[in-house]
């Protein structure tokens, strides 16, 4: 995930005309290039981690989304952040409108990639904590960890978790992801 080297600020409308060809997220109003495709490891976890917690919320109020969708964290405000988190749960219809999700999610997952990793434990951690994601789970398909971030007074709490853990996801009240299932043992 690259940042445009440019020096003029975009918000969401800007983003809304830019072309389907290729895929952006825009922070702060500064647009940054996603990485075209992705591994075979990312995909897995993230089919593994989508089906667990799809399972899990069937019946349920709250929705689980898998990438591409955006979701516009400040869109009462500036509207000049859109990401695309790899899954989001949100358990708040009205913050849906069809085609992304307007404010918080109350879980982002982000997997990391070589490209990515430097920007989903920095930059977007501090922006998911700034913008109220209650829970922000970082998925290393390497290292077989997670770590998952849950929001207490304004600060982000880090737990870790392995491929031989059950992890708690902290939204969602009794729901547990398998992540020896996750990782493939």
């Amino acid at each position: 995930m690259e940042a445009l080297q440019i020096e003029e600020y975009y918000t969401y409308a800007d983003y809304c005309d830019w072309s389907d060809e290729e895929r952006w997220e825009l922070i702060d109003g500064v647009p940054y290039s996603m990485v075209p495709g992705s591994s075979q490891a990312h995909q897995t976890v993230s089919g593994s981690l989508f089906y667990q917690l799809y399972n899990y919320l069937e019946g349920k109020p709250c929705k689980v989304i898998a990438a591409p969708f955006d979701v516009r964290l400040n869109a009462s405000t500036y509207d000049d952040t859109v990401v695309q988190p790899d899954i989001l749960v949100v358990c708040d219809d009205d913050k849906l409108d069809g085609k992304s999700c307007v404010g918080a999610p109350d879980l982002i997952i982000e997997i990391l990639s070589p490209a990515t990793a430097l920007k989903d434990k920095t930059i977007k951690f501090n922006v998911y904590q700034e913008a109220g994601v209650r829970e922000y789970w970082i998925v290393d398909p390497e290292g077989k960890t997670v770590s998952a971030n849950t929001l207490e007074n304004g600060r982000y709490n880090d737990v870790s978790y392995t491929a031989a853990d059950k992890a708690p996801v902290h939204v969602l009240e009794g729901c547990f992801v398998d992540l020896e299932k996750v990782f493939g043992g």
